[in-house]
């Protein structure tokens, strides 16, 4: 199931399927080891649910909502 990384569930585990932002902010995404392939757990929010907590790569990164929107992902079930 494709969704964005900000719409997934804590808990889950994610696949990146695509990057929909241009520009400086795709840039930054891909700096950040965000890529086409790439595993992502997401493990927590805060509680108004912004950032988002997530572990890709072997280290934790904290995302704003605003740039998860921008990460297409394929949830594993």
């Amino acid at each position: 199931m494709e969704t964005t990384l900000s719409k997934a569930a804590i808990g889950s585990v994610c696949r990146v399927k695509r990057l929909t932002a241009e520009g400086k902010t795709r840039r930054r995404l891909f700096d950040m080891g965000i890529t086409v392939g790439a595993e992502i757990y997401v493990r927590k929010a805060a509680p108004l649910g912004d950032p988002l907590e997530v572990t890709l790569r072997g280290y934790e990164l904290t995302l704003r909502k605003a740039e998860a929107e921008f990460v297409v992902v394929e949830v594993s079930a």
